[in-house]
């Protein structure tokens, strides 16, 4: 097993990345139980989430931490989320997530809007939809009415999209 070390530092933004284990395509399907899962870490450990995109087998979130908790943040809403789901299904057991996920802090206003686009355009990489705005579990709807996007964005794919996003 590897000695992962993790960087964190008070007042980060972290991006995100979570799969379940062997890409099982059960999120979607439980969509209630991930946002229970969300809001029960929130009560804990009160973060900002400033962005989100669920697929069935992973999820991308961009969140704000409070101090350097982000692990243990992660570590609450796939407990909470393994919990619920077992007990929905009766389950004594089994596996729900890969282990540990992926992160990255996010470094600059550029960084930011890269992975923001990233996420949104995740269901049209993954062939879910064909336009961003036609995804329902994702951010993207609340960015529109901001103004940070266009209605036609995402018809074209965007450029940039060659780093590691933990998929």
């Amino acid at each position: 097993m590897s000695n992962l070390r993790r960087y964190y530092g008070s007042g980060n933004v972290y991006f995100v990345t979570c799969v379940i284990y062997r890409r099982r395509a059960l999120l979607l399907d439980h969509v209630d139980i991930f946002w229970e899962s969300v809001h029960f870490a929130q009560e804990v450990i009160p973060f900002d989430m400033i962005a989100w995109s669920i697929l069935s087998d992973h999820f991308h979130l961009i969140v704000k931490p409070p101090e350097k908790d982000l692990s243990e943040i992660m570590r609450r809403m796939k407990l909470k989320f393994s919990g619920l789901y077992r007990s929905l299904y009766g389950l004594a057991r089994g596996r729900i997530w890969q282990h540990r996920f992926w992160d990255h802090i996010i470094r600059n206003r550029d960084d930011m809007n890269h992975h923001l686009d990233y996420i949104h355009y995740n269901p049209v990489k993954h062939g879910l939809v064909r336009s961003p705005f036609e995804y329902q579990h994702s951010s993207i709807h609340q960015y529109l009415e901001n103004g940070h996007y266009q209605s036609d964005w995402g018809l074209v794919e965007p450029t940039g999209f060659d780093g590691e996003y933990g998929e």
